[in-house]
């Protein structure tokens, strides 16, 4: 029986208290909210995307109040060849794989760009530069959240089977994983070093949205559309200098990264309540196939190469 509309905002707005109270932990939170999409759905739909996006937004911002620019220079210098390595040969099988399993191509496009970027980020971006309607969009996010979902408690379990260290699996994730939310909610839950190095090669990963939107446009002839430009990447980078070369931030720095770990559990959570079962139906057999290809790819050939080089 479908419950009624009052007492579905009760239970959703019990469980964001939950999720601020700071006892649950990112994966569970996405787990609640998976849960709460299913059985007795998200009474704040329509606002859930813009909730989700402001909330991740403000809480990397935190988190690089507990970060020390040295260190994420290190990282960041690191990652960069995995970065553009992964990021070409993603989109080029991504190309050929549309092509093979017949997927309408600026969806094809759309998967290749948020597995290759940063998930839904990239597909926010790259979607009005080809001018992508609402279900060819829809399809793309679908693909990539499932997939984000599975990661957040995939990656770290592989990590620890492996043995991987703070820094393999920081840099692994960073470039496995496609959405920021989960990239933070894994490495969070693997470690404090593993998480500074993963939010910075995964933030230095999101700025290539800019050049792969360009070429996007020159690829679909379409000159006319702006690239939506990920501007909290640079109050990320001032929180970073501020916490490193300000000795006065370290009395308030703890603080605001633990609200921001706690906002990034209610975005996880949110992101879960933003998959129900029409979501997932509507997605289709053929691009959620080419999204886990590309997924398998991206991430088994950074392990490897990681483990091998590292």
């Amino acid at each position: 029986m479908q419950l009624s509309l009052k007492f579905q905002k009760i239970i959703f707005l019990l469980l964001i208290i939950l999720c601020l109270s700071g006892l649950i932990s990112p994966p569970i939170a996405l787990l609640l909210g998976l849960v709460i999409a299913n059985l007795t759905g998200n009474p704040f739909l329509d606002l859930n995307h813009k909730a989700t996006t402001i909330l991740l937004q403000i809480s990397v911002v935190g988190l690089g109040f507990g970060m020390n620019v040295n260190t994420a220079l290190a990282a960041g210098k690191e990652g960069f060849i995995f970065t553009i390595a992964s990021l070409i040969s993603t989109l080029i099988l991504g190309y050929f794989i549309g092509k093979w399993l017949n997927i309408e191509q600026k969806t094809s496009h759309l998967i290749s760009c948020g597995t290759a970027i940063c998930g839904g980020s990239a597909i926010a971006a790259i979607a009005p530069v080809i001018k992508s309607d609402e279900k060819q969009t829809s399809v793309a996010l679908g693909v990539i959240f499932i997939l984000n979902s599975i990661a957040l408690f995939l990656f770290p379990a592989v990590g620890h089977w492996l043995n991987l260290s703070q820094q393999e699996f920081g840099l692994w994730c960073a470039i496995g994983i496609h959405d920021t939310s989960s990239v933070v909610g894994a490495a969070n839950k693997y470690g404090t070093e593993a998480l500074q190095i993963a939010t910075t090669v995964k933030l230095a990963r999101a700025l290539w949205i800019i050049p792969v939107a360009l070429f996007t446009s020159v690829l679909f002839k379409n000159k006319s559309s702006k690239v939506k430009t990920p501007y909290f990447i640079g109050l990320f980078i001032l929180a970073m200098l501020l916490n490193t070369y300000v000795p006065q931030t370290a009395l308030v720095a703890p603080y605001l990264v633990n609200i921001a770990k706690i906002g990034l559990t209610l975005t996880l959570f949110l992101i879960g309540a933003g998959l129900n079962f029409n979501v997932l139906k509507s997605v289709g057999l053929k691009p959620f196939f080419q999204g886990v290809l590309l997924w398998i790819f991206i991430g088994t050939a950074a392990l490897l190469f990681i483990i091998k080089f590292s």
